[in-house]
């Protein structure tokens, strides 16, 4: 209540200690090996600066992305830029500010790197190994037949190769994949990393080249409701580590450094959004309509993602199931569908669905000028605004009229 009446509603509020706990438990896990925070899963400048100071490294994927980092001095060494169709700002920005590592995704990519680069640039290359983790098909990224990456099967990432060595301008230094969103087991990244060794000894024998580092991306599942399961971390990085001692020692490789890169399983679990009911419907179903919606989490419309969600109010203990929908002029605007609310329910009740923190904020759109929510961080019963509400004033600056 405190929080609605200083901030408002919708509001996204973010526990800055359990953001910095799941940043502790994956060093714990992977001691040996890198770990990149996903900034597309949630950044301002308040994430970049808490995952410096827990030693991760950061994964982004746009010019605006490293400014972010850039404002609060995030080590440039320690930042991955990734992209398929990056654009020339894109890589001007990773130039300009000395990022660590750049991720090919395009032959016409890796020829405008080589041509703005300043000093030999460390890249990787990314690698479609061709294994189905059974995401959704939105969030599938390890298969063939979709935009990312060069195809393993066809030869195409061999050849990238072959090109990436024709520039000296570039330093080949690995392999890049990523499998998808919502992994639950970790034998997907099992397959994608006997794949991907393999390809690392056959480069070593066409092109006597040695690679020293393979990211397996991120895409670790996190549990929404109850009863989801959730990614078995420790058993990924046993397995893993085993796996590539086996793999290598067989084709005589040197075991290269492991870089993983976790964005939701970091913050998802450390946002809660907090809106207000705006209307109750009663009919075939219960409709509870409240002030935001697709705009502040467009992922039920996307993948079709579901939450639980906990209602404030005082005015029933009895449930009944009611289906949570946003204000925009969308049928398809639903947060939560079915789920139980007290039969009480009314306007003014504050309504939290928790597990917010990845993809929300960052897909927020404008739709129906709506502004969107601030981001409010807590710690240690402290509250403080990371990123403010948008204004009208906000939507009507860039609209610079007739």
């Amino acid at each position: 209540m405190k929080l609605r009446a200083r901030y408002g509603t919708p509001a996204y509020v973010l526990d800055e200690a359990e953001v910095r706990e799941r940043c502790r438990i994956y060093r714990e896990a992977l001691p040996r090996a890198e770990v990149a925070y996903a900034g597309k899963a949630f950044l301002c400048r308040a994430m970049a600066e808490w995952v410096a100071e827990e030693g991760l490294s950061l994964d982004v994927c746009s010019a605006g992305e490293i400014a972010v980092a850039r404002s609060v001095a995030f080590p440039a060494s320690r930042m991955i830029l990734h992209g398929n169709a990056k654009t020339p700002a894109d890589l001007q920005a990773a130039i300009s500010y000395g990022v660590g590592r750049i991720v090919i995704d395009s032959t016409s990519e890796m020829v405008r790197l080589a041509a703005i680069a300043r000093h030999r640039q460390r890249v990787l290359i990314r690698v479609t190994p061709g294994v189905d983790a059974h995401a959704h098909r939105a969030v599938a990224t390890g298969i063939e037949d979709q935009k990312f990456g060069f195809s393993l099967s066809t030869g195409a990432a061999a050849d990238a190769v072959r090109d990436v060595l024709a520039h000296p301008e570039l330093d080949l230094v690995g392999l890049h994949c990523h499998l998808g969103s919502q992994i639950q087991e970790p034998v997907a990244y099992e397959l994608a990393a006997r794949k991907l060794v393999g390809l690392m000894a056959g480069l070593r024998d066409r092109f006597g080249v040695m690679l020293h580092e393979l990211n397996l991306g991120g895409g670790h599942a996190v549990p929404y409701l109850p009863g989801d399961p959730e990614f078995d971390l420790q058993g990924f990085a046993g397995k893993i580590s085993r796996l590539l001692r086996a793999e290598c020692g067989k084709r005589r490789l040197p075991v290269p450094r492991l870089t993983v890169e976790p964005g939701r399983a970091i913050v998802s679990r450390a946002m809660v959004t907090i809106y207000r009911v705006l209307a109750v419907k009663h009919g075939v179903r219960t409709f509870v309509a409240v002030d935001g919606g697709m705009s502040d989490n467009p992922r039920p419309c996307l993948y079709g993602a579901r939450y639980p969600v906990r209602a404030l109010t005082a005015h029933a203990r009895e449930t009944q199931l009611a289906t949570v929908v946003g204000r925009h002029c969308e049928a398809g605007d639903v947060l939560a569908a079915d789920v139980p609310l007290p039969a009480g329910i009314r306007p003014g009740d504050l309504v939290v669905i928790p597990g917010t923190g990845a993809y929300n904020h960052s897909m927020a759109s404008n739709y129906n000028m709506v502004g969107r929510p601030p981001v409010v961080a807590v710690r240690d019963g402290h509250a403080r605004l990371l990123i403010r509400r948008e204004t009208t004033d906000d939507l009507l600056l860039r609209d610079i009229g007739r």
